[in-house]
């Protein structure tokens, strides 16, 4: 097993950056040239704009390449929790993103004729408690009522059709979800940005976003380790690496690690036992694990093993606790080769929601708590549209956006050891 080797890397590599020296001005200045950043570049560009994506590393390097490739319908938190937060209409509508989001994600691929294994296979839920595939049925009837989405009660004595595993009380099928190679779909967003005019520049890393008035009417001096650029909108597009660049929202976001292994190709045979209709999974658990099958047929098994960001220590430690995680909901998988294991750097705000809108005239799109693939791709081109004059409304951008009680975090999440101590206990009590 290689560590720190990011299997969806293997399978594709992204285009050449924009050569030659940063402009002195652009339109739009974007910081991160990830799925929100190059669809929002995407978008900005085919309108008319000049973009500068500015990418501290190279394009892609951040979470989503390093994710599960999972296309997923709702939000972290059940429709129950978001109703009594919010009110049933919000709530309404952020679901709704959830689902436009995935059609957004499968009409770029198909209008920019990306090859990214993108597939409805739809997601499994599976309960690891009776108590937890109780409360699916509210959950369910809820989504039902409310959101007019179908999903599909699957009973303990049923789930051998989905899932080769017999650890599990039951699960939620869910048709709309999808799969995709990110690395891949990544690559051809940056493709599909570049082709449409916009520049992204390697090697660019933001420094400080200031106040600059160009002529008369208000912009930014975007200062980097490239030079500086002039723009009249900054997007910060950054996640789970958003940094002292942009202060104000690096204090209200947790970055915690995710790690993931992958294994051998599996045989034909073995594969499609281990999962029958090569669904999206991921378990009942705070301390959650999501898992699938590559198009390769290899098993990609995931979760928060290690709560800090990746480094060669947490993705080794990681490897270990997801290998034995892995066996025990797959003892089929006892005696093959790990191949694979790598980390990334989620998102997480201290709602645990998406958040979308300006902070001193700053656009921001981030916290997206595991479910960034197709609702990153949707925040920037939504934001995108903003920014060229639509009165699209974004339902994450009129909801508080808390930082931390009494001020206690300064970007540093210092508290990650605890609240991953909070997170084992909740599952075994609840």
């Amino acid at each position: 097993m290689t560590m720190d080797s990011n299997f969806w890397l293997t399978t594709t590599s992204m285009p050449p950056a924009t050569a030659g020296n940063l402009p002195p001005r652009v339109d739009v200045a974007i910081i991160g040239a990830g799925f929100t950043g190059l669809s929002a570049a995407r978008a900005l560009a085919k309108k008319g704009a000049t973009v500068a994506v500015l990418e501290a590393n190279t394009i892609g390097w951040g979470a989503s390449s390093r994710n599960g490739g999972m296309v997923l319908t709702g939000l972290k938190l059940s429709p129950e929790t978001l109703a009594k937060r919010y009110g049933m209409e919000l709530t309404r509508r952020m679901y709704a993103t959830s689902l436009q989001s995935i059609e957004l994600v499968e009409q770029i691929v198909r209008e920019e004729n990306i090859d990214c294994s993108f597939l409805r296979c739809g997601h499994l839920e599976v309960a690891c408690k009776q108590s937890h595939f109780d409360a699916y049925a509210r959950s369910v009837e809820v989504i039902a009522r409310e959101f007019h989405h179908e999903l599909r009660i699957v009973r303990g004595n049923e789930l051998g059709s989905e899932i080769g595993s017999s650890i599990y009380f039951g699960g939620i099928v869910d048709e709309t979800s999808a799969g995709v190679n990110p690395a891949q779909y990544v690559s051809g967003l940056a493709i599909a940005a570049l082709r449409a005019g916009a520049c992204i520049y390697e090697g660019a890393r933001v420094h400080q976003v200031q106040r600059n008035s160009q002529n008369g009417s208000a912009g930014f001096s975007v200062l980097t380790s490239r030079g500086n650029i002039l723009a009249h909108d900054v997007l910060v597009a950054t996640s789970g690496y958003t940094s002292t660049a942009t202060p104000v929202l690096q204090k209200r976001i947790i970055p915690i690690g995710s790690f993931i292994i992958a294994t051998e190709p599996l045989p034909q045979d073995l594969a499609r036992e281990l999962s029958p209709r090569n669904r999206m999974i991921y378990d009942s658990k705070h301390y959650l694990h999501y898992y699938r099958l590559t198009p390769d047929n290899r098993m990609l098994f995931g979760g928060r093993a290690a709560f800090f960001p990746e480094t060669k220590n947490t993705i080794q430690r990681s490897a270990e606790i997801l290998r034995r995680d892995m066996v025990e909901v797959y003892p089929q998988l006892r005696d093959t080769k790990i191949e694979h294991a790598w980390g990334g750097t989620l998102d997480f705000c201290f709602d645990t929601m998406p958040h979308a809108g300006q902070t001193d005239g700053i656009y921001y799109a981030l916290g997206y708590a595991g479910h960034g693939v197709a609702m990153a791709t949707y925040l920037g081109t939504k934001l995108a549209e903003v920014m060229s004059g639509s009165k699209n409304e974004i339902p994450y951008a009129a909801i508080p956006f808390p930082g931390a009680p009494l001020g206690l975090y300064n970007g540093r999440p210092w508290f990650l050891p605890f609240a991953g101590a909070y997170y084992k206990v909740l599952d075994w009590v609840s």
